[in-house]
C-alpha cells in the first residue's frame, strides 16, 4: 500500500516537477552563457562594484565574489537558484497533507487498511524523489553549461560537486520546515503564500544577517548554512551550520510524523 501511495503522490507530482525542472534548468542556463561578457569586463565591474556601498555588496554576498572566475560567477548565479530550490521545496512540504485537507478527501485515503505512518512515509518519499529530479537537471545542465560557456577558464570540479551537492540538503530543510508548519496550523488554503514567505523570508534574513554582521541570524538561515560564494571561496562545506541544518530537518519530519498520527482530519459531511 504505501508503494501505492508513493507512485500515486509521484504522479499527481509528475508535470509540476517537469515545471519546476525546466525553469531552474533555464536559469541556470541562460546566466551561465552570460559569463563570458562578464570575464571579459572583469576591470569595469570591479571598478563599478567598487562604488557601491559595502552594505549592498554584503546584502547580496558580492564583498568577497570574484565574477571573473567560472565558480565565482557560477556562486553568485546558484543563490537564485537556492531561492527556486527553496519555493519548489516548500510548495510540496507545505502541500503534503494539507492539500489532501483542503479538498476533504484526506478521510478516503485515511479509511484504507494502512497506518498513517505509512501514509506519511510513501508521501514523504515521493517529495524527496521530486526534489531528487529537479536536483539531478540542475546538476546536469549546470556540467552542460559551464563546459560550454567557461571562456576557456579552468575551475574545479569537484568544488561544483560540493556547491550542487547542498541543494538537496537545502531543499530537505525546506521540505521539512513547512511540513511542520502546515501541521502545526490549523488549516493551509493555499501552498503559494506560505512556500512564498518562507522561501523570501529565509532570503531576506540572510542579507539581513550580512549587513548586521549577526552571527545568532545565520544559524536560522539555510541561505548561510549553504552559501555558494562561501563554498567556492573554502572549497568545503562549513559543518558549524550543515549539521544543525540537517537536525532542524529530521527533527521537523520526527515531529511532523507525531502531529499527523494524532490530528483530526475533517471529513466529508
Amino acid at each position: 500500500m504505501r508503494a501505492t501511495i508513493y507512485r500515486h503522490e509521484l504522479r499527481a507530482r509528475f508535470r509540476s516537477v517537469i515545471i519546476w525542472s525546466v525553469a531552474v534548468g533555464a536559469i541556470v542556463f541562460l546566466f551561465s552563457s552570460l559569463f563570458p561578457g562578464f570575464a571579459s569586463q572583469a576591470a569595469a565591474l570591479k571598478q563599478m562594484f567598487d562604488r557601491f556601498p559595502p552594505a549592498l555588496l554584503q546584502a547580496f554576498g558580492m564583498q568577497n565574489t570574484d565574477l571573473s572566475t567560472v565558480l565565482g560567477f557560477y556562486g553568485f548565479v546558484f543563490v537564485f537558484v537556492q531561492l527556486c530550490l527553496a519555493i519548489q521545496a516548500g510548495n510540496y512540504g507545505f502541500g503534503l497533507v494539507s492539500i489532501e485537507e483542503a479538498e476533504l478527501t484526506a478521510d478516503f485515503l485515511l479509511s484504507k487498511p494502512v497506518s498513517r505512518a505509512r501514509v506519511m512515509t510513501g508521501k514523504l518519499l515521493a517529495a524527496v524523489t521530486s526534489l531528487a529530479i529537479t536536483n539531478l537537471v540542475v546538476w546536469a545542465v549546470s556540467f552542460l553549461s559551464l563546459g560550454l560557456f567557461n571562456g576557456g577558464r579552468p575551475y574545479d570540479a569537484g568544488t561544483l560537486v560540493l556547491v550542487l551537492s547542498s541543494g538537496m540538503i537545502f531543499q530537505v530543510f525546506f521540505l521539512g520546515v513547512g511540513l511542520l508548519i502546515s501541521l502545526a496550523v490549523r488549516r493551509v488554503r493555499s501552498v503559494t503564500p506560505f512556500s512564498l514567505a518562507l522561501g523570501f523570508g529565509m532570503y531576506f534574513l540572510s542579507a539581513f544577517s550580512s549587513v548586521l554582521s549577526e552571527v545568532k541570524l545565520e544559524y536560522i538561515t539555510p541561505f548561510k548554512h549553504f552559501d555558494p560564494a562561501a563554498i567556492v571561496r573554502n572549497a568545503t562545506l562549513d559543518t558549524r551550520f550543515v549539521l544543525p541544518n540537517v537536525a532542524v530537518s529530521i527533527l521537523a519530519v520526527a515531529v511532523s510524523y507525531g502531529l499527523y498520527i494524532r490530528r483530526d482530519i475533517q471529513a466529508v459531511s
